[in-house]
């Protein structure tokens, strides 16, 4: 520790030199047992070969309206989260021409502490699991540079 209040030429260094040192070794320290960075997305089956692709103008209007349609997606999950502020409070009944109600869900999940006792009374060690499936994201990006063709684009 004395090594990060002195200087190399055994001086004593500022406040701010001894913050910035200490914060670097802090920072390599934690980097060491970081997890690793997940591997990128495999590629899914049945991708356009290069032969088939669609001309780029439907590729433009699909990303297009894929991006207006997530943009409505988000409006209507904030507009739905702010009335559920209201409706979640409320008790079962009408209110004017609405029935508030609360149905139970078709939806099941495993109950994973459940499948925990069994694997471990069973010494199966630890629970099997699978990635998810990879998700689209398509985003704007700025016009290409100069020089470059919109064939390369498209091959990117």
């Amino acid at each position: 520790m004395l090594d990060l209040l002195t200087s190399r030429k055994s001086r004593p260094i500022s406040v701010r030199a001894f913050v910035n040192r200490t914060v670097a070794r802090v920072t390599a320290t934690v980097a060491e047992f970081r997890a690793p960075a997940p591997a990128p997305a495999a590629e899914p089956a049945g991708l356009f070969a290069p032969g088939e692709l669609p001309p780029l103008d439907d590729i433009l209007a699909a990303a297009a309206e894929y991006d207006r349609a997530g943009d409505q997606a988000r409006r209507a999950d904030r507009g739905k989260r702010a009335a559920r502020k209201i409706l979640d409070r409320l008790p079962v009944g009408r209110y004017g021409v609405w029935d508030v109600e609360r149905v139970p869900s078709g939806r099941q999940t495993a109950d994973l502490d459940e499948i925990r006792k069994i694997f471990k009374a069973h010494g199966m060690g630890q629970i099997p699991m699978k990635p998810s499936a990879p998700s689209l994201r398509v985003k704007r990006v700025s016009i290409a540079p100069v020089g470059v063709e919109l064939g390369e684009l498209v091959a990117r």
